[in-house]
């Protein structure tokens, strides 16, 4: 479970205070899929990667499983982010000098995963990708390269996935390959996936919608049930 408690992110420049998330309270039960929207500027951003531990709260507090995230230090944030989260980005974020492979078993070896290349290589077939393992990311079109980041931020099995506009650069056709491929790993994997979206459809497609405006939660609706 991720518990959310009077979350604060300020920002100071110039002389003036920019309140980007003004004590946000949220709680996302474990294996729940919930799309967070609003538009730019509204703090979506800013709330995916505070969850993430990749930026520091101004106040309030973010527990995982009861561990406040807050209070670690880097190297710990580090290790909780290695073992515990799955992350998928609009712009992909891939190694350009890896196959689609190398790019997934990578994942894989550096968190001590045993069996990396056969599972690796499974992952690769569920995604669609089986016969284009061996290709380099720049001989991938940009959904084959947003499958395989899916690939690479499920392969560890990982109990939370972040997803930072995972169709923002993809066709309509793309779009709802990934976010079917997304809802069938959630059903098959059971993990709590957070994703942000400013396309209504995409977010359609959770169990959950959050609507944040100028950095509050001005709307909470249940979807589906888990």
């Amino acid at each position: 479970m991720i518990k959310i408690s009077g979350l604060i992110k300020t920002l100071h420049g110039g002389g003036h205070k920019v309140e980007i998330l003004k004590s946000i309270d949220l709680t996302i039960p474990t294996g729940q899929f919930i799309a967070i929207t609003g538009h730019s500027g509204s703090g979506k951003t800013t709330l995916l990667s505070l969850i993430a531990g990749l930026d520091t709260p101004t106040g309030g507090t973010i527990a995982i499983d009861g561990q406040d995230i807050t209070k670690l230090d880097e190297d710990e944030l580090a290790l909780l982010r290695g073992k515990r989260f799955g992350f998928i980005f609009q712009n992909f974020h891939l190694i350009p000098t890896l196959t689609a492979l190398e790019n997934v078993v990578l994942s894989v070896e550096l968190n001590g995963t045993p069996g990396a290349t056969k599972k690796s290589i499974d992952l690769l077939g569920t995604v669609g990708l089986g016969d284009r393992q061996h290709h380099y990311p720049a001989q991938l079109s940009g959904g084959e390269q947003q499958r395989l980041s899916l690939a690479r931020a499920f392969v560890n099995d990982p109990e939370i996935i972040l997803a930072d506009e995972p169709t923002g650069n993809l066709d309509s056709k793309n779009s709802d390959r990934i976010i079917e491929l997304l809802k069938e790993l959630h059903r098959v994997k059971g993990a709590t996936i957070v994703l942000v979206t400013h396309e209504t459809q995409v977010a359609d497609e959770s169990q959950r919608i959050l609507t944040l405006e100028d950095g509050q939660i001005i709307a909470d609706r249940n979807i589906a049930e888990l």
